[in-house]
């Protein structure tokens, strides 16, 4: 059988085709090309600046290693002036998040970016295996989910961060969408396809992996040689993304490009009374409580926490008794 030549170089072996074109590309060419797609939506949409003090949402899994490993690359080869460090979060989850901040802590030493962790214990009273043993395994992403937001937010604020950037890539995001369809969640449904989201506010979050198909970042990690950490969360197996994600993946093994086409259709999704893709906006305040900004009076960490303390664990999940939900 004859070598399959790159079509970009047409000099060297090819090694993989393509998600979104089906192009077949060496290794060399696929990181060039690779690092110039991410280095584009970071140009084209605005996503980072110079002078900016930037917080990498590192987990140690696979994408946040990646998005530090490619955002240093391109800070030295472009002299970008970003102010690049990890900001890792321990939910306390024993046998998962211990073995992955370790890998976290060699990413800090490989692209020599400080790294700060910030812990559920610390800021919450709180570990998620704590969460798990009062609620059980039904719940507990919707736990993790709203305090990990938060406790990035708090870590950003802490370290004196612009800027937060996630490793959300496409094959995340185009579950999202779907995920929102199902829940009949219009508007997250509005804002979930959006590449930076709090853009006016103090600390806007951003992702610059949003077009990069999950395939290829592991692609690049596997030709790199990135240290990074495989391991599912404990926790995963229950959570109903597991569901989207399946879907999402019988969708990509018919047609590659349908998980950009279903990130695209979301985004132009227009609703009435609101402007461009989103719902009509709600007008964020301080939580009465803890003085995060919020939609409501009191923000979802807090009410979760208040049922958590209360020994009532559906309290902003569900509807108890002299207790509704927000």
């Amino acid at each position: 059988m004859p070598v399959k030549l790159c079509s970009a170089c047409s000099t060297n072996k090819a090694v993989l085709r393509r998600a979104a074109t089906g192009s077949l590309f060496c290794k060399d060419c696929f990181f060039a090309a690779f690092e110039q797609e991410v280095y584009r939506v970071i140009i084209d949409e605005g996503l980072l600046h110079r002078g900016e003090r930037v917080a990498v949402g590192a987990s140690g899994g696979k994408d946040s290693t990646v998005l530090a490993h490619v955002l240093t690359t391109l800070n030295r080869r472009y002299d970008a002036g970003w102010d690049l460090f990890l900001l890792s979060i321990d939910e306390g989850i024993s046998g998962y998040r211990d073995d992955s901040l370790a890998t976290v802590q060699e990413n800090e030493i490989e692209y020599g970016i400080p790294l700060t962790v910030v812990s559920y214990k610390q800021l919450y009273g709180w570990t998620m295996d704590d969460i798990v043993r009062q609620i059980g395994t039904k719940n507990n992403c919707t736990y993790c989910g709203v305090l990990r937001r938060q406790a990035l937010d708090r870590g950003a604020v802490f370290t004196k961060a612009d800027r937060i950037v996630t490793g959300h890539n496409a094959d995340d995001i185009a579950e999202t969408v779907l995920l929102n369809v199902l829940r009949g969640d219009i508007p997250r449904l509005g804002r979930c396809t959006a590449t930076t989201t709090g853009g006016g506010g103090p600390l806007p979050r951003s992702k610059p992996l949003k077009y990069c198909f999950e395939k290829e970042i592991v692609m690049y990690a596997h030709f790199k040689k990135l240290l990074y950490f495989s391991t599912e969360c404990l926790y995963a197996p229950f959570a109903a993304r597991g569901l989207a994600r399946t879907y999402i993946k019988d969708l990509e093994a018919a047609r590659p490009r349908a998980i950009l086409d279903v990130i695209q259709a979301a985004s132009e999704l227009r609703f009435e009374g609101g402007t461009d893709n989103a719902p009509p906006p709600t007008i964020p305040q301080e939580c009465s409580r803890c003085g995060y900004m919020t939609s409501q009076t009191v923000c979802k960490a807090c009410v979760l926490l208040e049922g958590l303390n209360k020994g009532l664990p559906g309290l902003g999940i569900r509807r108890v008794k002299g207790h509704p939900v927000p």
